[in-house]
């Protein structure tokens, strides 16, 4: 060992007559306020009945330009119409989905029937 790490090593680190100071920085925090595009956009392109999901994504995107002006009233405002009209789109739309599922499942089996008695009529 060197002489000077072995002086080192012996007096251990440097001691400074300063005491440590910490500086602690508080960056606001952002208020989140969730716009509901992406559900939205979701809507708009599956579960369109009655025009709500198209009607949701526009509040959608006004909520998103209120917030990045800074008006975050407004946001949550258009964001709370927009979560409203995205959760009616989405109820209508599966129960209308599986109501037309159960009437063209009804119209398949009664033209089946139909057939049947048609053929049998007939002496097939």
């Amino acid at each position: 060992m060197i002489k000077e790490e072995h002086e080192v090593a012996m007096m251990g680190a440097p001691q400074g007559q300063a005491p440590v100071t910490t500086t602690v920085i508080s960056i606001p925090r952002e208020t989140a306020v969730p716009d509901h595009i992406v559900w939205s956009l979701f809507n708009t392109i599956f579960m369109n009945w009655c025009c709500l999901g198209f009607v949701a994504f526009a509040y959608s995107v006004k909520s998103r330009d209120r917030k990045m002006v800074g008006d975050i009233t407004g946001a949550q405002s258009y964001a709370s119409t927009a979560k409203c009209l995205n959760i009616w789109a989405l109820v209508l739309g599966i129960f209308l989905t599986i109501g037309s599922v159960v009437l063209l499942v009804f119209a398949y089996l009664a033209a089946y029937q139909m057939s049947l008695e048609m053929m049998k009529n007939r002496g097939y």
